[in-house]
């Protein structure tokens, strides 16, 4: 073959971690006794699920003494309903004023408003006792779940987390790393076949990392947060591979062997690196672009003459 330089990716070493594209929290939205929750971390749920339920007895307390006030009002207002009756038909016969027929309608119109004052307070009691439901805010996996049945909660407070979205790679990129990264770069797993590519830069830098999501096949979704090594391409340069089977190794060196102008076979000592294929090396330096190269085997072979 003959030697010829050629652009080759850089490949930096990155952590990475395998995680979903979202997480959902389950939060609590009342304060009380989280008397139930029915699932656990690596339970399959969907959006709308109840997965336990919140208590708060005063709640229970209020509205029962909301429902009395209401049941009081109405019967305030069956009175004056009933005394509004009596006065128009007296004062149709003459009995009393326009006035007296005022205030009994005033008096009519006061009772069934505190009627129906007392009966939203009830219900407006019984909603926030709805919000004891924990519902599942999307369809995933539940990730975790540590909050015991029975233990006080308080609203805000995160019950469960459920993951949400695809399963993507997300990588911890230095800042000074970031800059150089685009969608669209290669990523590589070491032990996992085939490459992803970034497909999005988080615009914040925390502790002085950039995260970066990556879209790969074959990622394990049943293992939410392992840590896994990754090489991502951040740029290029010019180098030599060669196929290994160009490349000789004696007693710690590496030769390759070049055929001269006169063209007789020399072996050559040369200075590699592992390139991105495990099959091939990169030369840094020995060889010159335009060098014919004979492998290894054929060289063997060939006439004493020639070598």
């Amino acid at each position: 073959m003959t030697a010829a330089a050629s652009d080759t990716p850089d490949w930096q070493s990155v952590s990475a971690e395998v995680t979903s594209q979202d997480q959902a929290q389950v939060l609590a939205r009342i304060p009380g006794i989280l008397t139930t929750l029915s699932v656990r971390a690596g339970d399959s749920v969907h959006k709308g699920q109840l997965l336990g339920r919140i208590a708060d007895s005063q709640l229970t307390y209020q509205s029962a003494a909301y429902g009395a006030q209401a049941a009081a009002a109405q019967a305030q207002a069956a009175q004056a309903k009933a005394e509004l009756d009596r006065v128009k038909f007296l004062a149709a016969n003459g009995v009393y004023a326009k006035a007296r027929l005022e205030q009994a309608e005033a008096g009519a119109s006061a009772a069934a408003a505190q009627t129906q004052a007392a009966r939203a307070q009830q219900a407006s009691v019984r909603a926030m006792a709805g919000n004891g439901a924990v519902i599942a805010p999307a369809t995933g996996r539940v990730l975790r779940a540590d909050v015991p049945a029975g233990s006080p909660v308080a609203p805000g407070m995160v019950v469960a987390v459920v993951t949400s979205g695809p399963v993507v790679l997300r990588l911890d990129l230095p800042e000074a790393l970031a800059a150089k990264v685009k969608p669209g770069a290669r990523v590589r797993i070491e032990g996992m076949s085939g490459e992803g590519s970034v497909t999005r830069i988080y615009p914040a830098v925390t502790a002085g990392q950039v995260s970066a999501d990556v879209a790969m096949a074959g990622l394990d979704a049943s293992l939410i947060g392992r840590r896994l090594a990754a090489q991502l391409a951040v740029g290029t340069h010019r180098a030599m591979i060669v196929p290994r089977g160009f490349v000789m190794t004696r007693y710690g060196l590496d030769y390759v062997q070049v055929v001269g102008k006169s063209g007789r076979v020399m072996q050559v000592p040369v200075q590699t690196a592992p390139a991105a294929d495990s099959k091939s090396v990169e030369i840094l330096s020995g060889v010159n672009a335009g060098d014919v190269l004979v492998a290894a085997a054929q060289g063997a072979n060939l006439p004493a003459g020639a070598r």
